[in-house]
């Protein structure tokens, strides 16, 4: 984010603070929850899925009579705004939801990339919000008002690194991640700490960074071959996935692949093919093989879309019912919306055994959720399926 564009939105935050009042919960019978998700570009199928799992718990609550507050029940609303995954255009969309909509939350964005600056707004103006998929630990550092609905990138680099370990008895690995983007960057540092903490110092052997203007990887992955690690560790994001793949293969890289969850996405094997099969990667939720109350929501899901969902679709759901239970924890709304939005932060940071469909989740005060990471395989049908659970 630039100077120019951090001095005019704190200008409009001082405007908007300085013009900011008491403002009355909308007239009618209805719940109004904003969603900040990239809806068009690159990481367009990301925010499609998040929007399909959020749209079918509303229409369930609805079908249902609505939201129960008190003594009242109320119709389930939400208002999107499309962040098209950039940084400057997630702002904007969170201060358009925040004063223009007066939602009483927010649910998104996905990515570390926007929810950090989204979430900086967000705190500024007290209103909660929870992103389904952001796994940068900055994103809820020091914001009371900041959630997320999914595991860390420090347990998930740990994951990956133990299942490297494990799976593969690997004893050197390499990892090739984009260094200006907020996401591939923590995951990769937090691998590489977890692994040389099991096999010690210097066993990552190859640790490449890329700008994004970097097409052509071909002197990183060469450096990576010749390094002799056991297995590569990929934390990019899904549409860029095949290029690298292709690569790194052309490239004479012919053991595993390992990423983590900005992987999934419905159209991965599509673009990727048969490059993909065989290959693993971390997720909070795996449709294939799915149980209990998990199993329930893939074949609503799946009735509903014509699809299996994916981990986007997942959080979504669990991330706007995380919102919505905490709203249907108050006593009533109030007059005053900031008291409602207060009031919201509070009983999100208080939910214990919330059984979500995409695992079981104790909230803690710090805005993270302590739950279980699900290892994928990319099977010979294309399927994401569930391979392994790895506890906290």
């Amino acid at each position: 984010m630039n100077r120019t564009f951090q001095l005019r939105i704190g200008l409009l935050l001082l405007l908007l603070v300085s013009l900011a009042l008491p403002c009355p919960v909308p007239a009618g019978q209805k719940v109004t929850i904003g969603a900040n998700l990239p809806l068009s570009g690159a990481r367009e199928a990301t925010g499609v899925s998040t929007r399909d799992g959020m749209e079918l718990l509303r229409e369930q609550i609805n079908a249902a009579g609505g939201l129960k507050i008190g003594e009242s029940l109320y119709e389930v609303e939400y208002v999107y705004a499309d962040n098209e995954s950039d940084p400057q255009k997630a702002v904007a969309a969170t201060l358009e939801l925040i004063t223009k909509y007066n939602v009483l939350g927010i649910v998104g964005p996905n990515a570390s990339s926007n929810a950090i600056p989204a979430g900086n707004i967000c705190e500024s103006f007290k209103t909660p919000m929870i992103s389904p998929t952001s796994t940068n630990p900055r994103t809820t550092e020091d914001r009371p008002f900041v959630f997320r609905a999914c595991f860390l990138d420090n347990f998930q680099g740990e994951v990956m690194a133990n299942f490297a370990i494990k799976e593969f008895n690997a004893g050197k690995a390499a990892v090739l991640y984009d260094i200006a983007s907020a996401y591939p960057k923590g995951l990769a540092e937090f691998f590489k700490g977890a692994f040389e903490a099991k096999q010690g110092p210097n066993s990552v052997v190859a640790f490449e960074n890329f700008l994004p203007s970097e097409k052509n990887l071909s002197q990183h992955l060469d450096r990576i071959v010749a390094s002799g690690a056991d297995v590569l560790f990929l934390p990019q994001y899904a549409h860029e996935i095949p290029s690298i793949i292709e690569q790194a293969r052309a490239r004479g890289w012919n053991k595993p692949i390992l990423g983590g969850d900005a992987w999934e996405t419905s159209d991965l094997v599509e673009k990727c093919g048969d490059k993909c099969k065989g290959l693993f990667f971390s997720s909070h939720f795996g449709a294939v093989g799915a149980k209990g109350k998990t199993q329930t929501f893939v074949e609503q899901y799946k009735a509903r879309y014509d699809q299996l969902p994916i981990g986007y679709a997942a959080l979504g759901y669990d991330a706007a019912s995380l919102m919505l239970t905490a709203i249907g924890k108050l006593d009533g709304l109030k007059p005053n919306l900031l008291d409602n939005r207060a009031a919201i932060k509070d009983r999100l940071s208080s939910i214990k055994g919330f059984e979500g469909v995409s695992g079981t989740l104790d909230m803690n005060t710090g805005g993270d959720p302590t739950k279980s990471a699900v290892i994928i395989k990319i099977n010979d049908k294309g399927e994401f399926e569930s391979y392994k659970i790895e506890n906290p």
